[in-house]
């Protein structure tokens, strides 16, 4: 009998896997991309893939950037979906053609302006290991070319963030799955210089991205165009720009702590990084390597975070909060349950996995190790990742912002870097430590579900 509470019936996870295996393949279709663009241009050498890894590591909190501020609209757009409010989920999706534009702009002016220190932070002559010089150079043409393809890539996230929250994601899935062809394609003829192309090396590796992301974005927009009978908060969408104020400020007021969540949490990742690059080029690269594979393992409890935000919005946007709570119990256990079975499999491989890639022998067994390492404590992640999904879902954004983010600064970055300057911990033991940090954000998440705090209607 208790197990029930626990574990959903057959047309639960029919249910489930409809929603979630799309998203899940166009996130394992997005990571693939990764870690193909990761092997190619590792196989250039150390230098190559250290400077590419750099580069994504900057902008990794650029999209997190987009990903927050387009988060705090979506919790409105799914909420507005149960509410079969279709005027609603057009407010929502102007607010992230504003919000987007936004941050691009901002992004794109400090990725052009401050390149050079920003790529610095992750260069030290700690260990003499690898060419620092080189690294900035290749990391600085890289960033130079990529930068041309954050426009189309805004565009495509506010189309398919408003697809996949009104409960449309096969066309989303389908438009990665076409980008992922096409980047795999010019990532062969442009980096290896193929059919007649020279050999642009990690400038063709930023060209072939630019190429797919416009790829998918065209793709999306004539979709919608084609289809905008079906999906009617499309109709009209740019006959105005008005925003009702009040939907405007609530939207800012719940998704404001979202983007800056996003932001700090991206930044803090991005000074862990910081933190392992102090030990030289060979554990950037072998946690470059490492971070890509687990990028593409934990796809799963990633993607069932977003089916938690849509299924559970939708409930409480429809005032059924008792089943939202029960529904939301069986999709955290899934999602756990799910993370422990992907790790055993990974963690098997870890030894053989690095051996695919051009670089350092010290490289690759860092790379293993971390694999390992990270695949152990994937279970805490996948929990705290549902709970924040759990909590956002119900509009509590502020207390998001508190347990993710404002966490990872106050706590786990500060603690990492001292693990380096205080204790003088070799990465060996520090990277482990570090990975377990987040078992307090798991106790924190159990608590304030079971107090049901995130049991709203927010569009009421």
């Amino acid at each position: 009998m208790v197990l029930k509470k626990f574990f959903g019936d057959k047309a639960f996870y029919k249910m489930l896997l409809s929603l979630t295996v799309p998203i899940m393949i166009q996130n394992i279709i997005t990571n693939f991309v990764s870690l193909l663009d990761n092997i190619m241009v590792g196989s250039l050498g150390t230098e190559q893939m250290s400077g590419v890894s750099i580069v994504n590591q900057l902008l990794f909190i650029f999209n997190l950037a987009i990903f927050g501020a387009l988060s705090g609209a979506g919790i409105f757009t799914s909420q507005f979906y149960g509410k079969k409010d279709p005027d609603g989920i057009r407010y929502t999706v102007r607010y992230k053609i504003y919000i987007g534009l936004l941050i691009l702009v901002v992004g794109i002016g400090i990725f052009t302006f401050f390149k050079t220190p920003l790529i610095n932070l992750f260069l030290h002559e700690s260990d003499g290991s690898g060419d620092i010089t080189l690294t900035l150079s290749y990391a600085k043409d890289y960033l130079n070319v990529i930068l041309w393809g954050l426009f189309p890539f805004c565009v495509t996230q506010v189309i398919s963030s408003s697809l996949r929250e009104t409960g449309e994601t096969v066309v989303p899935m389908v438009a990665s799955f076409v980008a992922v062809v096409v980047n795999c394609s010019f990532n062969w003829v442009l980096i290896f210089g193929k059919l007649g192309f020279p050999a642009l090396g990690v400038v063709g590796a930023a060209t072939a991205t630019n190429i797919s992301r416009y790829t998918e974005c065209i793709i999306l927009v004539l979709y919608t165009i084609k289809k905008r009978s079906r999906f009617p908060y499309f109709k009209g969408l740019f006959k105005s720009f008005y925003i009702p104020g009040r939907i405007c400020r609530d939207i800012t007021v719940k998704g404001m702590p979202l983007l800056f969540n996003e932001l700090f949490w991206s930044l803090g990742m991005t000074l862990l990084s910081v933190v392992y690059s102090l030990y030289g080029i060979d554990v950037v690269a072998g946690y470059s390597i490492s971070s890509t594979v687990m990028n593409l393992a934990n796809i799963a409890f990633i993607s069932m975070g977003a089916s938690i935000s849509i299924i559970v919005g939708k409930l409480l946007g429809a005032n059924e909060f008792e089943k939202a709570y029960d529904t939301d119990r069986k999709l955290i256990t899934f999602s756990v349950l799910i993370s422990i079975g992907v790790s055993f499999v990974v963690f098997n491989l870890a030894d053989y996995i690095p051996l695919i890639y051009n670089t350092s022998p010290q490289s690759k067994e860092y790379a293993a190790y971390f694999i390992k390492a990270a695949s152990c404590f994937s279970f805490i992640h996948a929990f705290a990742n549902a709970a924040y999904f759990t909590i956002r879902s119900g509009g509590r954004t502020v207390i998001t912002f508190l347990m993710d983010s404002v966490y990872m600064m106050v706590v786990a970055v500060p603690f990492a870097f001292s693990l380096y300057y205080v204790f003088h911990l070799d990465i060996l033991v520090s990277f482990p430590i570090i990975q377990a940090v987040d078992i307090i954000k798991v106790i924190i998440g159990l608590i304030l579900i079971k107090k049901r705090v995130w049991l709203n209607n927010i569009v009421d």
